[in-house]
């Protein structure tokens, strides 16, 4: 449910607020991940939603009303959410989604070693990533079950521990919401981003054109970008997207190109593969005092995990099969993600602009239906 809406342009997007400048959930600091959300502190509203809910994002996706399959999404985060069950159970009640609890069995929540306590100490901001996956989780496919696993840092190490101990305790799809620049540091770590029958996901970074973000950047990773979503009364869809101005894209400068990836401006591994909607989704969150509205590729990535657990294809699907069936995605080929030079930055290529075909910010589009998984 979209609480309020102004029109720009012909088309709706959810009201401004005149509260203060968004800011990072989680600041960058060398030698770590960071997760990868943004909010507008002071927003928060305590009698319902702002911001695109599930039945808006169900909609602009064409979603199938069958719930799916109860595959498990993998939630790989640092530190410890202690309201996140509460939220989720908000979230999930606001928008008709059935229960899903640890006494139903659909959630569970254990540290990096897997087991249900003791869990890390808390962070604000890591809180609201994982409040941002589990609702973005959820929203995409009702029906599965959510495994989070809490790092004790957001350290490399630990967090690729979290990854593997997903995959341990039984997901199909893991879902990563965080990144860093990538380096040598971090791809010391890649084998933990690799496993036999599962899917992994992560966020493409919330700073635009730049540095290739780790472990988006990872040729055994599907690397989600974000665009900006609206309703559009005038088109088809109903809905209009664009790049969304901060989400990241980038050129590695360490990955070899994948087989898969025919882009030819980057010789080596290209970010983003796919995107979906990273901007003003609405969350419940207890710390920042109800309903919030959130941004970051930090959205799109735990939805696209939701959709492949969704879709009973998780497992099989990787980075190859989405370039693939590239002709099943929306393509996007309006914005860009130069938001201080409008696409200068990499002189209106594809890696910063958007555009027909495969770009940088958006990948081969975004989902309509699950045909693309």
């Amino acid at each position: 449910m979209l609480a309020a809406a102004v029109a720009v342009a012909g088309v709706l997007t959810p009201a401004a607020s005149a509260a203060p400048a968004p800011r990072a959930a989680c600041p960058e600091r060398p030698g770590v991940l960071h997760c990868l959300t943004t909010y507008t502190p002071g927003a928060a509203r305590a009698f319902g939603p702002a911001g695109w809910g599930a039945d808006d994002l169900a909609s602009a996706y064409t979603l199938p009303a069958a719930a799916g399959p109860g595959t498990v999404v993998g939630i790989s985060i640092a530190f410890d959410a202690p309201n996140l069950e509460a939220d989720l159970a908000a979230y999930r009640a606001q928008y008709g989604l059935p229960p899903c609890t640890t006494a139903n069995g659909c959630f569970r929540k254990v540290n990096q070693q897997g087991v249900a306590t003791p869990l890390p100490e808390t962070d604000f901001g890591w809180a609201m990533e994982s409040t941002l996956d589990v609702s973005m989780v959820s929203a995409a496919c009702p029906s599965c079950r959510i495994l989070v696993v809490e790092g004790n840092s957001p350290g490399f190490a630990d967090l690729a521990e979290t990854a593997d101990t997903a995959v341990r305790l039984g997901a199909k799809v893991v879902s990563n919401s965080y990144g860093a620049r990538e380096n040598g540091a971090a791809l010391a770590y890649a084998s933990h981003y690799q496993h036999p029958g599962v899917t992994v996901v992560a966020s493409s970074g919330d700073r635009g054109f730049t540095a290739a973000s780790y472990p988006a950047v990872l040729a055994s990773t599907i690397a989600v970008g974000g665009t900006s979503l609206a309703r559009d009364p005038d088109s088809p869809r109903g809905w209009t997207e664009w790049a969304w101005p901060y989400g990241g894209s980038g050129c590695s400068a360490y990955i070899a190109k994948p087989t898969w990836q025919r882009d030819t401006h980057c010789g080596k591994r290209t970010v983003a593969d796919v995107s979906a909607a990273a901007e003003d989704i609405a969350i419940h969150y207890t710390d920042a005092d109800g309903w919030t509205r959130a941004s970051g590729t930090s959205a799109s990535a735990p939805f696209i995990a939701g959709l492949i657990g969704r879709s009973g294809r998780a497992g099989a699907i990787g980075p190859a099969d989405v370039y693939a069936k590239a002709a099943s995605f929306t393509d996007i080929t309006e914005g860009h993600n130069d938001p201080a030079g409008a696409g200068k930055k990499c002189g209106g290529d594809y890696l910063c602009v958007a555009g027909p075909g495969y770009d940088a910010p958006t990948g081969v589009g975004v989902p309509d239906g699950l045909g693309g998984f």
